[in-house]
């Protein structure tokens, strides 16, 4: 049975990485941060796009600025949005900034095991991703699925199925469907047969 997910990627969020007076750890400061104007414009703008229609299911991390950007794609199609922690970006395990490794992507997309503090490995994201994408696919087969996530938590999960370069093209069966420069609001079409990946397309 054919099953379609749209996995889109968050619009844009604030970037102000200061906080001076939060109390929250940047864990919890990064799962708050919310859409900018323009961000939630764009994310209205993308929930009229006729491929985002007939929706039958719409999930989301339990980010902020993911919420925010399917709260549109759910009003257009009359539904909720549906939140699943498990969902959520791979979270990188500092206290503080200047705990962040300048080599600290690289490193992690090239070694899948790498991770610092209480983060997340490669491996880790991964496996959490694809674990709820299959529990999402057993419950809905047949529908048309929308899930709101994030950019590496995304790359991580494409590397199931693809071939995937850092800060390069990601190849499915030898066809390459994206150059790999995360935008906002990146949106992709997956097609499973049962729980087979049989097509990823990127939607313009």
């Amino acid at each position: 049975m054919k099953t379609i997910i749209y996995l889109i990627r968050h619009s844009e969020p604030f970037k102000n990485r200061t906080y001076l007076k939060s109390k929250d750890s940047l864990q919890l400061q990064n799962e708050k941060n919310p859409l900018t104007y323009n961000g939630e414009l764009k994310a209205k703008k993308l929930s009229k796009l006729k491929e985002l229609k007939n929706i039958d299911k719409i999930f989301s991390s339990n980010y902020v600025r993911t919420i925010s950007t399917a709260k549109y794609i759910a009003e257009s199609n009359n539904k909720e949005v549906l939140i699943i922690d498990d969902l959520g970006e791979r979270k990188i395990g500092i206290t503080s900034w200047d705990e962040y490794p300048t080599d600290f992507e690289k490193h992690q997309f090239e070694d899948e095991n790498y991770k610092i503090g209480n983060g997340e490995s490669q491996k880790e994201t991964k496996e959490r991703l694809f674990k709820v994408l299959m529990e999402i696919i057993n419950e809905n087969k047949g529908k048309r699925i929308v899930i709101v996530c994030h950019s590496t938590a995304m790359m991580y999960l494409f590397s199931s199925w693809c071939e995937v370069k850092y800060s390069g093209d990601y190849s499915f069966k030898e066809k390459v469907f994206f150059d790999g420069k995360w935008d906002y609001l990146e949106t992709f079409k997956l097609i499973f047969e049962d729980y087979n990946l049989n097509e990823i397309k990127k939607i313009e």
